[in-house]
């Protein structure tokens, strides 16, 4: 179940999203985070959906913005830990890769690309308010790959280490602290309008009835699955694999033992 309308706050994903879609404010917010180096924005896209050939894995990126320079950049707010921000970073790079070459096209055609996830949290547990990644050699740190391959992950809870004074706002507007400088003022003024307009309030309610049907939908496919195996595998094998079914999508511990019968115990060993 999302929020109500009113509670909506920059780190969640629809109003993070509009926020992102003005030139001026995304590319003040890309510049702080990557050092001035982005250049103008000739296009920014909400949701994009980036789809794999076959049974691959396809990916929805919160907000896509191509630079006039070429290069491509994936900004991401993530509010949820599941511990799985590494990997899912290395899955989204493979994913626009492949997205951004065509058949025929040359290696060398791939544009250098910025995955940018903003958390609430410090997934990696050491007290940074920005980690960037590139490629490096392990035999010598100064001899730097040149694939044009950029993943930052900017932890909020860490704000107050953050020495730009732009992006410490930031970072503290993100913890639900407001302050007194022009970016964050217009930020805050941006978010007050979109709450205002009736027209998004009625769109984010209805994102908000899809979801729960969606969800309502693959509950009950997951449960069908699981029984389906369950009449091949037996009757307590089915009901692990229902649970598994229901934890790959999402679903709450308490829901997944109404659900299914399993104890925590059983559940938490899958």
């Amino acid at each position: 179940m999302r929020k109500p309308f009113d509670d909506l706050t920059i780190v969640d994903d629809y109003i993070f999203c509009l926020v992102m879609q003005d030139k001026s404010i995304c590319t003040t917010v890309l510049n702080m985070v990557l050092a001035n180096s982005i250049g103008p924005i000739t296009d920014i896209t909400y949701q994009k959906t980036l789809d794999q050939a076959g049974y691959a894995k396809g990916i929805r990126l919160d907000v896509w913005v191509t630079g006039s320079n070429g290069n491509v950049y994936d900004v991401e707010m993530q509010t949820t830990n599941k511990q799985d921000l590494a990997k899912r970073l290395r899955y989204y790079q493979s994913v626009i890769d492949v997205s951004s070459l065509e058949k025929g096209s040359y290696y060398t055609d791939l544009p250098d690309s910025f995955i940018l996830f903003f958390c609430p949290f410090d997934y990696l547990d050491s007290g940074l308010p920005v980690y960037t990644f590139k490629t490096i050699c392990s035999e010598d740190k100064t001899i730097l790959l040149p694939d044009g391959v950029t993943k930052v992950i900017i932890n909020s809870a860490a704000a107050y280490k953050e020495t730009d004074p732009e992006l410490k706002a930031f970072l503290e507007y993100m913890n639900g602290i407001m302050c007194d400088r022009p970016f964050i003022r217009k930020i805050d003024r941006y978010i007050k309008e979109l709450k205002e307009n009736e027209e998004r309030r009625q769109e984010y309610m209805l994102l908000n009835l899809v979801e729960m049907d969606a969800r309502k939908d693959g509950i009950q496919q997951g449960i069908q699955q699981g029984l389906q195996q369950g009449k091949s595998l037996g009757f307590v094998e089915g009901k692990i694999e229902t649970a598994r079914n229901l934890l790959s999508m999402g679903l709450s511990l308490d829901d997944i033992i109404k659900a299914t019968g399993l104890s925590k115990q059983e559940i938490d060993h899958l």
